[in-house]
C-alpha cells in the first residue's frame, strides 16, 4: 500500500463489487488511536456528519481490508494496521439490504498532513462517547464502533 499511494482519490462506482442481492460492498476502517482512547472520524461530503471511513470495495482489490486500507487514505490521509475484522453489518433502507459493509479495526500508524480528500473533508478524534453521539444518525456505523475494542 505504502507504495501505492495516490493524492487522487478513485470516484465513480465503474469497479465497484456488489453482492449476490445487488447490495453494495463496502469497506471500512475504526481507526484508533495506539492506547485505543480515541477514533478517528472523517466528515461526509454530501450531510457534512461524522463517519468512519469507508467506501466501495472495488474488482482490482483482492481483499476488503486492502479496499478499507484505501479508504482510510483517501478520505483520512491515514495509514493504518488492520487488527481484526470486525464482520459484516448490513445497511438496511426500507426493509431492504442497500449495502453490506465490513470493517476492521485499525491502529492509526502515520497521519499526513496531505491527503487526497483534504479539500473535501475535515477529522477528528474522538472518544467513544463523541464518536457514539456523532454517529447516533447512522446504525451500520455505530455497530462498527460498539464492535470495536476502543476504552469506552
Amino acid at each position: 500500500m505504502a507504495g501505492s499511494r495516490s493524492m487522487v482519490s478513485r470516484t465513480g462506482r465503474n469497479n465497484q463489487r456488489y453482492g449476490p442481492n445487488g447490495e453494495r460492498l463496502v469497506a471500512g476502517v475504526v481507526p484508533l488511536s495506539e492506547d485505543k482512547y480515541y477514533v478517528l472520524l472523517v466528515q461526509s461530503t454530501r450531510r457534512g456528519a461524522w463517519v468512519l471511513p469507508k467506501g466501495g470495495w472495488e474488482t482490482d482489490e483482492a481483499t476488503a481490508a486492502e479496499a478499507a486500507q484505501r479508504e482510510a487514505w483517501e478520505e483520512a490521509g491515514i495509514t493504518c494496521r488492520i487488527n481484526y475484522d470486525l464482520g459484516k453489518i448490513p445497511e438496511v433502507k426500507e426493509g431492504k439490504v442497500k449495502a453490506e459493509y465490513n470493517f476492521f479495526e485499525a491502529t492509526v500508524e502515520r497521519q499526513e498532513s496531505q491527503w487526497p480528500e483534504m479539500h473535501k473533508r475535515q477529522r477528528m478524534w474522538m472518544t467513544f462517547a463523541q464518536a457514539e453521539a456523532a454517529l447516533a444518525e447512522r446504525p451500520e456505523l455505530l455497530a462498527a464502533l460498539r464492535a470495536c475494542t476502543m476504552k469506552r
